[in-house]
């Protein structure tokens, strides 16, 4: 592949991971992987990235924490070499897994903390039937969250399951020309 054109995909993919949270380091020697044709050594990633050894291990280190990477030996080199995981669907389902993991359910469970002291507050003003608008919006949050927990939790369950379902919902949307 064409150096600028890694390069810029390179460049785009670690901005597209900034706008998700990711770090941009680690995004982008996600990306050079993804368009390397061999895998690549901890120094030829630094080297190419201009990146300092340090940042790229440690980057390298949450690639492969994510399992989104991982380290291989080539025959006759006593260094480590790094590849990223040939299935890009797999690839998805394994960081939708981890940022569900680390984001999501995070929040799940803050907004039912909130929830329940909330609960506990509109206990306490002995007013039944007669919710603050906090409260209640509150409750809409933790169903809307419960609900797409259910749903991610779903999707997640079965990587070939869903793979069909997403297949099936986008030929049922079409393609939006009408």
């Amino acid at each position: 592949m064409d150096s600028k054109l890694i390069d810029n995909f390179v460049e785009s993919w670690g901005a597209m991971g900034m706008l998700w949270g990711v770090n941009r380091s680690i995004a982008r020697i996600h990306a050079l992987l993804i368009v390397a044709d061999e895998p690549l050594s901890l120094d030829a990633i630094a080297e190419r990235l201009s990146m300092s050894r340090g940042n790229t291990s440690m980057s390298l280190r949450e690639l492969r924490n994510w399992q989104v990477v991982k380290r291989v030996k080539v025959p006759g080199d006593r260094r480590d070499y790094y590849e990223t995981e040939p299935d890009i669907w797999r690839m998805f389902f394994l960081i939708f897994g981890e940022r569900k993991r680390r984001e999501f359910d995070p929040a799940l469970a803050a907004v039912r903390a909130a929830v329940a002291a909330a609960g506990q507050v509109e206990a306490a003003r002995g007013e039944p039937g007669k919710a603050t608008a906090v409260y209640r919006r509150l409750l809409q949050m933790e169903e809307l969250l419960e609900t797409m927990e259910r749903v991610m939790s779903r999707f997640l369950a079965n990587e070939k399951t869903s793979r069909t379902m997403l297949g099936f919902l986008t030929s049922w949307m079409g393609d939006g020309a009408e």
